[in-house]
C-alpha cells in the first residue's frame, strides 16, 4: 500500500482525472505594491485517476482529489482520497522538497527529482508539470507540439511525455479542460479534467 500511495503521489506531481474537476486560476499578489513583491499564483482543485504498474506488474488505478497551489518559488500539491483523508503532501521549493504521507516521518531531500529518485528509483518531470497546466512546453528542454485550428495547444511530446489536451472551456475564459498525460516507458496514464 505505501509503494502505490508514494508512486500515485509523485505520479501526480508529474501532473496531475477522469471524472474530475479541476479549477484553475491565477492571479498577482502583492502585499507592498512594490514591482519586486508581485508574484504569479497558480491554484489547482480537483480529481484525478492515475493507472499505473505496482512492483509485481500488476495493473492499479488509483482516485481522489488533489489541491495545487504554486508561486513563483514553491510548488505545494496536496493528494486526498474520495473520502478527502490526506493520502500525501508534497512541497517542492527552490531549496528543499518533502513528502509526507499518513502516519510516517516525512523525507526530506534537496530537490524534488532526488526526492522522487530516491522515493520511487526513476525521475518524475515536476518542474516541467507547472507548465504543462498552463499550457506550455517546459522550457527547460526540446519539445514538439501541435495547435488545432482555433491556436489551442493540442499536443506536447517532451522529455518521453506525451501530454495531450483533449477540451477547451469557451466560457467565462478559454481555458484547458482535459488533459492526458503518459509515459509508455513507466506504463503511467495520467487524465486530469479542468472546468
Amino acid at each position: 500500500m505505501r509503494y502505490s500511495c508514494v508512486t500515485l503521489s509523485l505520479s501526480l506531481i508529474a501532473l496531475l482525472a477522469s471524472c474530475a474537476t479541476l479549477q484553475q486560476s491565477a492571479q498577482t499578489v502583492s502585499d507592498t505594491g512594490d514591482a519586486k513583491s508581485r508574484q504569479t499564483v497558480y491554484t489547482y482543485h480537483g480529481r484525478f485517476t492515475v493507472r499505473y504498474q505496482d512492483q509485481s506488474r500488476n495493473s492499479r488505478t488509483a482516485y481522489g482529489n488533489f489541491n495545487w497551489y504554486e508561486n513563483d518559488q514553491t510548488i505545494t500539491l496536496k493528494l486526498l482520497d474520495p473520502f478527502n483523508e490526506v493520502l500525501a503532501i508534497v512541497v517542492a521549493g527552490s531549496e528543499l522538497a518533502s513528502l509526507e504521507l499518513p502516519n510516517e516521518r516525512p523525507q526530506i531531500a534537496p530537490s524534488i527529482s532526488e526526492l522522487m529518485r530516491s522515493t520511487l528509483g526513476f525521475l518524475l518531470p515536476v518542474k516541467d508539470l507547472r507548465y504543462w497546466l498552463r499550457p506550455l512546453a517546459s522550457p527547460d528542454s526540446h519539445a514538439l507540439t501541435s495547435t488545432d485550428s482555433a491556436n489551442h495547444l493540442r499536443r506536447i511530446d517532451q522529455d518521453g511525455w506525451n501530454i495531450k489536451y483533449l477540451a477547451y472551456t469557451d466560457a467565462p475564459e478559454n481555458r484547458i479542460k482535459i488533459i492526458h498525460l503518459t509515459q509508455k516507458a513507466l506504463r503511467l496514464s495520467i487524465k486530469l479534467v479542468l472546468d
